[in-house]
């Protein structure tokens, strides 16, 4: 009984003096980010709308908290080196602790589906989009799994919102419908 005590004492603790999340607007420059989406939106040329995406995906990739920034590069890191067991322990307590941070639950999506676990990559991507609702990286996923599982409309579907996003997006051309010289959806 003693011991129990002492455990649920130390818990406590534990619980007590850990840092609260972080809201999602401490995450990133949504100010930024809002003006970078509006350039896309009207980008003329594929490398226009290339870059502006490298610049969108810099951001959700390096969030302004420190400690969230290490441990996303840690996760990385994980996955790059074939680790996914160790970089979905480590996008577990991202989720965890980070509740609100979209691209936490976007990569861990994405390790998922490398894990063949479609059913819980489409959970998480289902999150990052209630997060951030212009996630095209999120949608595109999303799009290659509808088709993976022969859900063809449901892929189309995405993929088209996906384009009012961004109009570039390489994926456009899974879909011959959609493979002809237009520039915007």
């Amino acid at each position: 009984m003693r011991l129990m005590t002492a455990l649920l004492r130390a818990l406590f603790v534990v619980f007590a003096l850990a840092p609260a999340p972080l809201l999602a607007a401490d995450y990133v420059d949504r100010a930024a980010l809002d003006e970078l989406f509006a350039q896309l939106r009207v980008a003329q040329t594929a490398g226009e709308a290339n870059d502006l995406t490298q610049q969108i995906w810099s951001y959700w990739l390096s969030p302004d908290d420190p400690e969230l920034a290490a441990v996303m590069l840690d996760a990385r890191s994980a996955t790059s080196i074939g680790n996914l067991p160790g970089a979905l322990a480590i996008l577990n307590g991202v989720v965890t602790r980070y509740p609100d941070y979209a691209e936490g639950w976007n990569q861990r999506a994405t390790l998922y589906y490398l894990m063949g676990n479609l059913g819980a990559s489409l959970a998480d991507i289902d999150k990052v989009l209630a997060l951030e609702p212009r996630h095209f990286g999120a949608l595109s996923g999303r799009v290659t799994i509808y088709l993976k599982q022969g859900k063809r409309a449901e892929a189309l579907r995405d993929m088209m919102t996906a384009l009012a996003i961004d109009a570039y997006l390489s994926q456009r051309e899974l879909f011959p419908e959609l493979a002809q010289n237009v520039t915007h959806v």
